[in-house]
């Protein structure tokens, strides 16, 4: 393989967007509200894999949560855009500490770093970018849900703070296939779109 294709994996982070059980459980918030995303099943275990070749060759693995943080009254302070599109979301939901603001359990013991959002990127308010200039690294690549929300805010934002940047493209899923290519092609101009076992073989 050419040198210049090989990932650094010390100095390389996976992060995952938003893999957690209130989206993606069958007893989460999305399932309840009957938004549930079918596109969105295998990813689990399939970034699973990815954390674990990334920390075997030194790699960091962080991933992102979702939260409604609540308000005096114990109700969630939802933005409303979000409200809108999301009118089933209740007390409890993304709560912090919660269930279902967890991570799903395929993660469990992969990941070092989380961090808590409130908008799409992982990078909007929250001490992401920080953790990962005092670890070193200098190459992030980014899956999760959805396609065109999180994780494509997220590659942006990587893009402008000067991460080479990739894209796990079969690590990532949209509410709809045209949706998720569609976004894969967009973020094609900010960074590399790989699908999971090529970003494997590179790992160096």
């Amino acid at each position: 393989m050419n040198a210049d294709n090989l990932i650094a994996g010390a100095k390389t982070a996976l992060v995952i967007v938003d893999l957690q059980n209130d989206f993606l459980n069958p007893k989460g918030a999305y399932a309840r509200g009957g938004d549930s995303n079918p596109a969105a099943a295998p990813l689990p275990e399939r970034v699973a894999g990815v954390a674990r070749a990334l920390k075997a060759v030194g790699g960091l693995v962080a991933a992102s949560q979702f939260t409604l943080w609540p308000g005096a009254d114990g109700e969630p302070m939802v933005s409303p855009h979000l409200k809108a599109l999301r009118p089933f979301l209740r007390k409890g939901d993304f709560a912090p500490g919660s269930w279902g603001q967890a991570n799903v359990d395929a993660l469990a013991g992969l990941v070092d770093v989380v961090v808590c959002k409130v908008a799409y990127s992982a990078f909007f308010n929250t001490q992401l970018d920080w953790v990962l200039r005092r670890a070193g690294i200098e190459t992030l690549a980014v899956c999760g849900i959805v396609t065109n929300g999180g994780v494509a805010s997220t590659v942006r934002d990587a893009h402008m703070r000067d991460y080479r940047t990739l894209v796990l493209g079969d690590g990532c899923a949209a509410f709809g296939e045209e949706r998720h290519q569609t976004s894969l092609a967009d973020m094609g101009n900010v960074a590399e779109v790989v699908d999971c076992a090529e970003f494997v073989r590179r790992l160096a």
